[in-house]
């Protein structure tokens, strides 16, 4: 969900303007339980392309397109304000929302592996420390999500700032969850830890926390987090959403940033080591999606690889429950550049 600080940004731009424009919607007032009994439901998806050009283009730079899709369901209102994406063990997708809610699917990829649709929908409340359904905004409002190695779920809580570990069963099920370690720090109240991810470089228990102001920490479920360098959003307007880790000690960082006049703009950094010093941030590529191109309020990224080989980046929305908005699913196949041929050897001086 749009922090704080992007409200205040809104505000700032809208009283310059004079006020042409509206912030979007507050959420509505929603069920306490998915509508439908059990978890789950039908979704309809509808093909969305990379721009509004006519020929849309195929590609941002080295970011092919790899299809997009709007996603709902006619089953539930609550398949809404989606708000962080990772994979699965078995290799499907699961997302939380902003109230409180567990989303999971199977991709639907066409012969050429394009991203063409979902199946296999589920839609099941997150549970609380005494096992039953998160009750309150305060308590519901997920924002991050993280599956370690042993597929344990960590799961990052605004307004009420924590996180929980839902540990992975024999059955596959998962348990009555327990608070872990977190940043020893305090977060605005709609502002708190958008961007979570496991970082097995760092050992089996290790995940990384990030912050909307691009704050980051390197957390152990052993040991307390400790503060990393920033990594510093765009500009003032732009807010960190999401991590995902991928090639060893590299991590995609997700941004989002929102003004009346050019709507939502999305921004995936490509980081090649988050723990190095502010000085050696190093970024190996930059996808933004802006102007012509389909965007939304982005706030989940996940990784895998693509059928040719290429990185796979799947990016999600939280639409906020607006009806302007949609909850959009979108993929882009990357293949970094080929290092730069060896300089040739310098000349030996010779004696004479």
């Amino acid at each position: 969900m749009i922090g704080l600080r992007g409200f205040l940004v809104l505000g700032l731009v809208s009283l310059a303007l004079g006020q042409c424009a509206k912030a979007p919607p507050q959420p509505a007032v929603l069920p306490v339980a998915p509508v439908k009994v059990g978890p789950e439901i039908n979704l309809t998806t509808t093909p969305v392309p990379l721009s509004s050009a006519n020929p849309p283009p195929v590609s941002i730079g080295r970011f092919v397109y790899a299809g997009g899709i709007a996603i709902s369901s006619p089953d539930t209102q609550r398949l809404h304000g989606l708000s962080d994406l990772k994979f699965g063990p078995d290799g499907g997708l699961v997302a939380v929302s902003d109230d409180g809610d567990l989303f999971e699917a199977k991709l639907k990829l066409d012969e050429a592996g394009r991203l063409v649709g979902l199946t296999d929908g589920k839609l099941q409340p997150l549970k609380g420390l005494d096992g039953q359904p998160l009750q309150g905004k305060a308590q519901s409002d997920a924002e991050g999500l993280a599956i370690l190695a042993n597929g344990d779920r960590l799961v990052s809580f605004e307004r009420e700032h924590r996180i929980w570990l839902y540990p992975r069963l024999a059955d596959g099920s998962y348990g009555t969850p327990r608070a872990v370690n977190k940043p020893a720090t305090t977060f605005p109240d709609n502002e708190g830890m958008e961007a979570l991810t496991a970082y097995p470089i760092a050992g089996p228990d290790a995940y990384l926390v990030g912050g909307e102001e691009g704050e980051v920490w390197l957390c152990k479920l052993s040991a307390p987090c400790v503060g990393l360098a920033p990594q510093s959003p765009p500009d003032f307007t732009w807010g960190l959403t999401s991590f995902a880790a991928f090639q060893g000690q590299a991590i995609a960082a997700l941004y989002r940033a929102y003004d009346p006049i050019r709507g939502w703009r999305g921004q995936v950094r490509f980081v090649v080591d988050p723990r190095a010093p502010a000085a050696k941030q190093f970024l190996a590529a930059t996808l933004t999606l802006d102007g012509a191109t389909t965007r939304d309020n982005f706030e989940g990224i996940a990784l895998s690889t693509g059928p040719s080989g290429a990185t796979r980046i799947y990016i999600l929305s939280d639409d906020n429950d607006a009806p302007q908005e949609r909850t959009l699913l979108m993929a882009f196949d990357w293949t970094a550049p080929p290092p730069p041929p060896p300089a040739p050897p310098k000349p030996v001086k010779r004696r004479r």
